[in-house]
């Protein structure tokens, strides 16, 4: 037989050294994940490897009862057993039932609200590091010193994953002895050393419990070798257009995708009280009530199949791997039929039809359950071609959602590889204090349906140049249009109502390489302030909408600043807030398919609208009154209209960061500091009703782009400004924030002082004042006097664009732009300088 590893060894020159069985047990694949090359692909763990269910759960259950005699009668009785998420959730739970008596527990990365967090800790290789562990009881981990603390993963390789828990769990729950259980022991002798030395550190008993040993022997450069070969393998794969069945490349593409035929639904009678898995931890009583129910689930099942059907594929969603386990092991005791087993995964893993190559298919769909860290791919491999003629999916009720069934979807994807697909969905177990998972009642079936036809969020890098994890933009591209104006043209058509400014794109501004230089050093500036800024108003989202508010900024200022967001709370609680930018529109109001795709996916309440500053306040109305008349027409209600801001100088919003008008970095530059995304565009000739709001992705630009520079130098100011944060939090948060408009009263008093008469020809404070430098036809600007660092580059802007900077006193903002109050093509002189109106 040829090794489902060859491939992968013959190209990477990759060794897979030890004992007899190794081989066997471990195929080889590449995966698109920048810490490593090589995946291990067990062929008994039923993650990538469809397996008979007995050889999967014998596997976990042989290690278990190993474990159970090393730590005698006794010492398994006060035994805990602990899971990592997602690979190895069913396997440590078939480790804790051949230990018998211990309660088990996995880490999750689904995060439960009013489920307090007993710890964490983070997975260093993996393409999703955060690890969350939820027990209902918090004894479970806080127990006995004298008690065992059993870890289970599916591989021990350099042992830092397991190193990071038990360092984490010894600080909070000290204990005297810890196991390590795997199906495979890969660790190099400098990796053994180290486990010694932390054992003795620490001051504990460390004893490891495997299957099989041996290492992987990685040539110099392979992680760029890997990472170059899968870049080609999947460009070939997406130019050759793979039909349905075909293996090798994605069974389907998403976009060619009919609706699925409703699967088969199985009723399973779960028992009430009894948990998915192991989420919130799993007692011996819990395994009692499993075993006496799983042979009448067993048969509904059976029943379900048929008699015809001669090989069957049970089919797991991610982290509920044990329940649909224990349900396949207790079919294949019912039919006649080859049962299989295997589950959905979030990794992403290069698809080769080759015998030496362990994954030949994938199916890739979007998540369906949503996920804490936003929507993205997920993945079922060596399903297609796999000769099922029933598959059997296994979901908890949190993930079937519309997703799950629309075009694309799983469901979808099964369809055109079996005759026949049927679901059994397990309730979600809620425990004692959470809040149930599901969609809000608001969420009717009809509305999903509706807001599933909409297209998923674009992300980075086809759309942007954010990492595809900081923002989904509900937007549709229109990079191929031409949208580009003149700024005069665009002036006069906007001040005649011949046009809306949002039916056009003025020419991206390109800065000098003195605006660049003065970019940089007001950054180095203002990076702490703004860091301080970013910490305050998400530290006060959190504390008055968390726990796990749901971020759309507004596209495009708004952007920056919610990626900072989120970023801060990914870094100072380690929770992963979904992020989408939206469009809203003067005059026109917000995108109401982004919102109707939100109130599908998400708890309305859940909202947070995020914004770069406030001027007058134009914007912060728009949106109440958007958002009051689309939940009139819609019969869909929960949405906060109030907006977060980083900075709040006109006084129109209670949740900011600071009410100081100073230099936002981002806001000197356009597309270059904001992904390289343009303002957003709503023209009836290509917006349509059921369209997304338009925006451009200027590729062409990535030579200049500074977006990521901008993020990570705020980024890395967040520690030493956390103190000051909570002091700064702690004060607001009983203090009178009610807006006070008092920007709104300045603007019409400028309007009327200046014979401007339009309070939208008048832009206060430092970012709308650049806004108009780098737009529009600007008039004059109005200086606070004395204002110093935050308007170089508006003075030099000025400069360059022959506009006078008037210094004023009692100006409640830094400085103010008037765009040229009665436009024409004579505003402006023949090399586009302004020009004074007589």
């Amino acid at each position: 037989m040829v090794w489902s590893g060859s491939w992968v060894a013959e190209r990477l020159g990759v060794e897979l050294v030890g004992d007899g069985e190794l081989r066997e047990l471990l195929g080889l694949a590449l995966r698109r994940n920048p810490k490593r090359a090589h995946l291990l692909v067990s062929n008994v763990l039923g993650k990538h490897v469809p397996q008979r269910p007995s050889v999967v759960y014998g596997a976990g259950f042989e290690l278990g009862r190993r474990v159970g005699e090393l730590l005698g009668e006794e010492g398994a009785r006060n035994a805990v057993v602990l899971g990592y998420a997602e690979t190895a959730t069913g396997l440590g739970h078939a480790v804790a039932d051949g230990i018998g008596p211990a309660p088990y527990l996995h880490s999750t990365r689904r995060p439960v609200e009013g489920v307090a967090r007993a710890g964490g800790f983070e997975e260093s290789h993996s393409h999703a590091t955060s690890h969350l562990l939820l027990p209902e009881d918090p004894d479970l981990l806080t127990g006995d010193a004298g008690a065992t603390l059993v870890l289970v993963d599916d591989e021990f390789s350099t042992g830092n994953t397991v190193l990071n828990t038990i360092r984490a769990l010894h600080e909070r729950y000290p204990r005297k002895h810890y196991v390590i259980v795997a199906l495979v022991d890969m660790r190099t002798p400098d990796d053994r050393g180290r486990l010694a030395e932390f054992a003795e550190e620490i001051g504990a008993r460390i004893d490891l419990v495997a299957r099989n040993s041996g290492t992987v022997r990685l040539p110099e450069g392979v992680l760029e070798k890997g990472q170059k070969l899968v870049a080609e393998y999947e460009a070939a794969q997406r130019a050759a257009q793979a039909p349905a069945g075909r293996p090798g490349g994605e069974a389907q593409s998403r976009g060619d995708v009919p609706p699925a035929v409703p699967p088969t639904r199985i009723d399973l009678q779960w028992p009430a009280g009894l948990p998915d898995g192991g989420r919130h931890g799993f007692t011996p009583a819990h395994r009692a009530l499993l075993e006496t129910a799983l042979p009448d689930m067993a048969d509904r099942i059976a029943a379900a199949v048929g008699e015809r059907a001669r090989r069957v594929l049970v089919l797991g969603f991610e982290e509920l791997m044990y329940a649909p386990l224990r349900l396949g092991t207790a079919l294949e005791e019912r039919i006649d039929a080859e049962v299989r087993y295997s589950t959905t995964t979030r990794s992403p893993v290069l698809a080769v039809d080759d015998p030496g190559y362990a994954i030949r298919t994938r199916l890739v769909f979007p998540a369906h359950d949503d996920p804490a860290d936003g929507p993205g791919d997920r993945y079922a491999y060596n399903v297609a071609g796999g000769g099922f003629d029933a598959v059997v999916l296994v979901v908890d009720s949190t993930a079937d959602t519309p997703a799950l069934h629309g075009p694309g979807g799983l469901v979808g994807q099964l369809a055109p590889h079996t005759a026949h697909v049927l679901l059994a969905v397990v309730p979600s177990y809620v425990p004692s204090g959470a809040v149930p998972a599901g969609p809000p009642p608001a969420h009717t079936p009809h509305r999903q349906e509706e807001a599933s036809m909409l297209p998923e969020p674009l992300r980075g890098p086809a759309f942007s140049s954010y990492a595809p994890d900081e923002v989904g933009w509900l937007l549709q591209d229109l990079s191929d249009t031409e949208l580009e104006a003149p700024t005069e043209e665009r002036e006069e058509a906007i001040q005649s109502g011949g046009a809306h400014y949002a039916e056009s794109l003025p020419v991206e501004y390109q800065p000098s390489d003195a605006y660049q230089d003065l970019f940089k050093a007001a950054l180095d500036l203002s990076a702490a302030r703004i860091a301080r800024a970013v910490g305050t108003v998400t530290e006060t989202v959190l504390a008055e909408r968390g726990p796990r508010p749901v971020l759309v900024s507004l596209a495009r200022a708004g952007t920056p600043v919610g990626v900072l967001m989120r970023r801060w709370a990914q870094l100072r609680h380690g929770i992963d807030l979904p992020h989408y930018a939206v469009s809203i529109v003067r005059g026109r109001g917000i995108d109401a398919n982004a919102l109707r795709w939100l109130a599908a996916h998400h708890d309305p309440a859940d909202v947070v609208f995020v914004d770069g500053w406030t001027g007058k306040g134009a914007i912060t109305r728009e949106l109440a009154a958007a958002v009051a008349e689309f939940e009139e027409a819609e019969g869909i209600d929960g949405f906060n209209p109030e907006i977060a801001v980083l900075a709040d100088p006109g006084g129109c919003v209670r949740t900011y960061g600071t009410r100081e008008d100073f230099l936002i970095p981002s806001a000197c530059l356009n597309s270059t500091v904001s992904g390289l995304i343009s303002r957003t565009v709503l023209r009836s000739d290509l917006v349509g009703p059921d369209d997304f709001h338009g925006a451009k992705f200027y590729r062409e630009l990535a030579g200049s782009d500074v977006s990521g520079h901008f993020l990570d130098t705020v980024t890395d100011r967040f520690g030493e400004v956390a103190d000051a944060v909570d002091a700064e939090v702690k004060e607001l948060l009983t203090a009178d924030r009610a807006p006070t408009w008092e920007g709104w009263a300045a603007v019409e008093r400028i309007s009327e002082e200046h014979g401007i008469h339009d309070v939208n020809l008048v832009k206060p404070g430092v970012g709308e004042t650049t806004r108009v430098l780098l737009r529009r036809v600007p008039w004059k600007i109005l200086a606070k006097r004395g204002a110093g660092a935050d308007l170089e580059h508006i003075r030099l802007l000025a400069q360059q664009r022959g506009v006078p900077v008037e210094e004023v006193d009692e100006l409640p903002y830094t400085c103010v732009g008037l765009i040229h109050p009665k436009y024409t093509r004579g505003a402006t002189g023949a090399d586009g300088r302004a020009v004074e109106t007589k």
